[in-house]
């Protein structure tokens, strides 16, 4: 194992908040005492780290791209970050990295060749919806982006809504910003008026808002989701 290597994960905000409302202060002396970083996009990472640490010059920082469009020759050369004992920082675009991230990429290799890595407390969108939806925190399953084709997504609901009756899971997804509201559309569509929704929309933001009911009451409630980040949660 290289020297004294180590890799942190380190948890972003999940929006326009204030740093000290969702960033422990341990976390920021992390950032304060590395210059490499791992990040997912570039821009929104050295947003983020000035807003943690205003006093770190950007110019020193030493920032390398993993994201959905990494090669593999790019792959190894965030290898021989690791190989040559360099201790770095791993940024996701929000919230938890590898945590339906890319990042969990690197923190594999690492893990294969031994170097220590240090998960960093912070902002979960997939946790906190699922702690405020009132659904089964015992049983639950992630599942990113469900299909955009319109009968694929119905036969996917479908078969997520007979899981979560058979077994008591939580099914948590996520949608594109910009079609929120037509999920929820279809959803009450396709659904048992008995299965429970969650959408949480905005979290740890000014504007949070966070609604859990039966698809038949959500038939008769007003909303509007567009363009605002949620994490949807479904218990049969």
């Amino acid at each position: 194992m290289p020297a004294f290597a180590k890799v942190y994960l380190i948890p972003s905000l999940l929006g326009e908040s204030p740093i000290d409302r969702v960033i422990p202060a341990y976390n920021l002396d992390i950032i304060r005492s590395i210059n490499i970083f791992v990040v997912e996009n570039e821009k929104s990472a050295r947003k983020f780290i000035k807003q943690a640490c205003p006093e770190k010059i950007q110019s020193e920082l030493e920032l390398h791209i993993l994201n959905k469009d990494t090669r593999p020759e790019e792959m190894m050369e965030l290898t021989r970050l690791l190989t040559d004992g360099k201790t770095m920082g791993i940024i996701s675009e929000a919230g938890l990295p590898a945590v339906a991230d890319p990042g969990a990429q690197l923190v594999k290799i690492a893990q294969e060749k031994n170097i220590q890595v240090i998960p960093l407390v912070g902002p979960s969108s997939i946790l906190l919806a699922l702690m405020a939806s009132g659904m089964n925190g015992q049983n639950f399953a992630f599942h990113g982006y469900l299909p955009i084709d319109k009968a694929e997504r119905k036969k996917q609901l479908l078969h997520l809504e007979k899981e979560s009756a058979q077994n008591g899971t939580a099914q948590i997804f996520m949608e594109t910003p910009y079609r929120n509201n037509q999920m929820v559309e279809d959803l009450t569509k396709f659904l048992n008026p008995s299965t429970r929704i969650c959408v949480a929309c905005h979290i740890t933001l000014a504007d949070e808002e966070i609604k859990s009911m039966p698809i038949k009451e959500w038939k008769k409630t007003r909303y509007d989701f567009h363009k605002r980040p949620a994490i949807f949660v479904m218990q049969a």
